[in-house]
């Protein structure tokens, strides 16, 4: 055993104190850490008076006899800021240059701003072609998907990124704030955690090879699930916020072929009513910070895109979700004449009616039959249903599925057998049942569903910046 003196313990505490203090000189706000600063912060920050710079891209310029006007964004704030210029600088700007404005902050006349700038001074960053295709007029969905390069450069798809960015940061609070570690589980795997087959399989660019390269097939990730309980079996609370790849040949609006999902799993939990509640807190929770943190973006939406929006989300936080078991959605399907029986999946238009015309209400359908859900979910007592659910939101289907995990060794390992997977690619997904088993349950959520949810948007493939679906992989 090592002894240090008393003297040259006293000696260490100073030099830690000393570099204690050293980091508490760090400003607490680090906004001004950058030499420019953002639109919003000037807008919400700067008082009338202030000599600023702003920079961004010109939006619209409007000249008029005496005067013109020009509005400049920079993708932080849905409205952006009006700039007054003399009508010879205004011809020489065009929708889409980039400029450095500098100016002094004053009180607008106008009614759709409080503050302006009058410009005193202009620099011309980069110029903008006339081929531009983002004019100021109505442009259609279509349209900007065919120039996903340019379209966040768009109101709708800035605010749609902004939203994106605020549903990020308050999944993090809401899982931090209750005790969950953030994990990040692999993008390459050799397991199908689904069990449907939707893969896509990893090669290497060398096609002359027949050696695979990590020695066996490996495919991309389509959950991160199996991975997540092999941590959450020790350590109890855990999540991952990542990107998720299936191979569907799909071209619905509600499909992608690479999307991001929130998946977590939690130890020490052995109700599916625990489970379902605590679902449905994470998301009136995400959906009430970004009310506080979003409304301008999301009051855009409700505006220019779904005029119940807010309605809708307001009473999504106000009243409890509908619990339903798969044997009553059967029923309410069947006296609806709906073809469907027992034993059968649901399907999205199945998921809509009940969701929307039937309830008009988030919904949680409970204990599926075993035989259409995979293998890792607990069997109930009755031996015929697993405790599973899938919570659909109207407009949307199902925006996130769950259960409890069968942390029982010997119905897990039948359950890979009459699924027809292999033992021995489960075994170490076995091993953590065989190793101090913990009673468990998980979710996932798919992020994108969720945006369409909260922007009123129809189709998936405007609430990524970049979609991957069947036949469209653009840059």
């Amino acid at each position: 055993m090592i002894f240090i003196k008393r003297s040259n313990l006293n000696k260490l505490k100073i030099i830690y104190n000393k570099n204690k203090r050293s980091y508490s000189k760090l400003p607490n706000v680090l906004s001004n850490l950058l030499p420019t600063r953002t639109i919003n912060n000037i807008i919400t920050s700067s008082p009338v008076g202030a000599e600023i710079q702003v920079n961004g891209w010109i939006r619209t310029v409007r000249i008029q006899k005496n005067v013109s006007f020009a509005s400049i964004n920079d993708g932080t704030s849905v409205k952006g800021l009006q700039a007054i210029l003399s009508n010879e600088v205004a011809k020489k700007l065009t929708t889409g240059t980039c400029v450095r404005l500098h100016g002094i902050l004053v009180d607008s006349i106008g009614k759709e701003q409080t503050k302006e700038l009058q410009v005193n001074k202009v620099e011309i960053l980069g110029e903008c072609d006339p081929t531009y295709p983002l004019q100021k007029k109505h442009h259609s969905m279509e349209f900007l998907r065919d120039i996903t390069h340019l379209r966040f450069r768009s109101n709708i798809f800035s605010s749609m990124l902004r939203i994106r960015n605020s549903t990020m940061l308050g999944l993090q609070r809401f899982f931090q704030r209750n005790e969950f570690i953030q994990i990040h589980t692999p993008i390459i795997t050799t397991s199908d955690c689904e069990g449907g087959g939707e893969v896509f399989k990893l090669t290497t660019s060398n096609i002359t090879s027949k050696q695979e390269f990590f020695g066996k097939p490996v495919y991309l990730t389509v959950s991160g699930q199996l991975h997540a309980e092999s941590i959450s079996s020790y350590i109890p609370r855990v999540y991952s916020i990542g990107p998720i790849f299936r191979a569907e040949n799909s071209f619905t609006s509600k499909h992608l072929s690479e999307f991001w999902m929130l998946e977590s799993e939690i130890s020490f939990i052995t109700s599916l009513n625990d489970l379902y509640n605590f679902v449905e807190n994470s998301i009136k929770y995400i959906i009430q910070f970004l009310l506080d943190n979003s409304y301008q973006d999301i009051d855009y939406f409700n505006q220019f895109i779904d005029n119940n929006l807010l309605n809708r989300l307001e009473n999504t936080l106000k009243n409890p979700f509908i619990t339903m078991s798969y044997n009553d959605a059967i029923d309410i399907l069947k006296k609806n004449s709906f073809d469907i029986s027992f034993g059968s999946p649901l399907q999205s238009d199945h998921e809509k009616f009940l969701s929307t015309t039937y309830c008009n209400s988030p919904l949680f359908v409970i204990n599926y039959p075993k035989e259409i859900k995979p293998f890792y979910m607990r069997l109930n007592d009755d031996n015929k249903t697993v405790a599973c659910t899938d919570l659909l939101f109207p407009k949307i289907g199902e925006l996130v599925g769950g259960s409890l995990r069968e942390e029982r060794y010997s119905i897990l390992e039948n359950n890979i057998i009459t699924k027809g997977l292999s033992l021995e690619d489960y075994k170490w997904y076995l091993d953590l049942r065989k190793f101090g088993s913990v009673p468990h349950g998980g979710f996932g959520m798919g992020i994108e569903r969720f945006l369409l949810y909260i922007t009123g948007l129809e189709n998936i493939k405007d609430v990524i910046p970049f979609p991957r679906s069947a036949e469209n992989c653009k840059f």
